[in-house]
């Protein structure tokens, strides 16, 4: 069965170019378009990975991934967190919020296909 991965960014291209590189790898992808939804599918479908924009217009995705991190249920779900944000700051605060990975945007599709590879590959 193919790993799983969860994207959720509200900017629908970037959403749609995520996807594709998930699928393009040969993983099985889901979207959200917010932090209550991408959470919603984190808890019901136990993807294997969340690909997670911070800037999110309901629940922010530092918030996400805490949530996801702090419950036994889904702790152990990968986390990348994809955002605008390129400075040093945001990207400790990404890692303390319990994230696995941090990929600044714009990403490059070869990065973010050999950062899934790393965390998804057995």
């Amino acid at each position: 069965m193919p790993r799983t991965v969860l994207v959720c960014d509200d900017e629908r291209h970037i959403l749609e170019s995520v996807t594709y590189v998930v699928r393009q790898e040969g993983y099985q992808a889901l979207t959200a378009e917010d932090g209550e939804q991408a959470l919603r599918r984190a808890r019901s479908e136990r993807p294997d990975l969340v690909v997670l924009d911070i800037q999110l217009p309901d629940k922010s995705g530092l918030e996400v991934c805490r949530e996801l991190k702090s419950d036994p249920e889904t702790r152990g779900i990968y986390v990348i967190l994809l955002t605008a944000l390129g400075r040093e700051r945001d990207e400790e605060a990404g890692l303390e919020s319990g994230a696995d990975e941090f990929l600044t945007k714009p990403f490059s599709p070869r990065e973010l296909r050999r950062r899934l590879h790393e965390l998804l590959d057995d």
